[in-house]
């Protein structure tokens, strides 16, 4: 199916000189004289080259046919994950390339979200948020305001976040798992 160049967003895959090129940002540029363009960044699926391409507003490319499928994630093994498809019972191993940085907070039984071109794997999308508990936090520094002031805390999967003064060793926090910010004290 061709699409615009103008209407491409991040996530979306595209086939650009007969390779599968995921968009990881897109930003419209309207100089000063002649025509806008559609300033890309693209990550080649299969080698991992990025590339910044300029396509006219007006140009067509090819967008891939992605299907999005439920995962529930099983276990690692070094840098290999394993999952199951919720759907057919099918595992699937991807190397922790695909998932990035969010890798780090997969726990047993999550489910996740896998985009396949063909069966086989382009990404693999955790939830947004997930619940985990502070195992070591720093004292709290008197005077500082709590506005505008945050500690380091260290998480049950030894990922490090920013938090608030009030939060101690023990707590249960939400985090969101694209950039390991703080959201909210837990509810449970």
């Amino acid at each position: 199916m061709k699409v615009a160049a103008n209407t491409l967003r991040r996530g979306m895959v595209i086939e650009y000189n007969n390779k599968l090129w995921m968009v990881i940002e897109n930003e419209l540029r309207s100089p000063g004289k002649g025509a806008a363009v559609a300033q890309v960044v693209m990550r080649d699926i299969v080698a991992g080259n990025k590339m910044d391409i300029r396509f006219a507003t007006q140009d067509m490319v090819e967008r891939a046919r992605v299907d999005e499928e439920e995962i529930q994630f099983l276990y690692a093994n070094g840098d290999q994950y394993t999952f199951m498809n919720v759907q057919n019972y099918e595992q699937l191993t991807v190397n922790k390339e695909l998932i990035g940085d969010p890798a780090a907070f997969l726990q047993d039984g999550m489910i996740c979200k896998a985009q396949m071109n063909e069966g086989k794997p382009l990404s693999i999308t955790l939830p947004e948020t997930v619940t985990m508990a502070i195992v070591e936090s720093d004292p709290v520094v008197k005077g500082q305001t709590a506005s505008s002031s945050y500690k380091p805390a260290k998480l049950e999967n030894g990922a490090r976040v920013l938090v608030p003064p009030h939060i101690e060793s023990g707590t249960r926090i939400v985090v969101r798992t694209v950039d390991s910010s703080y959201v909210e004290r837990a509810k449970d």
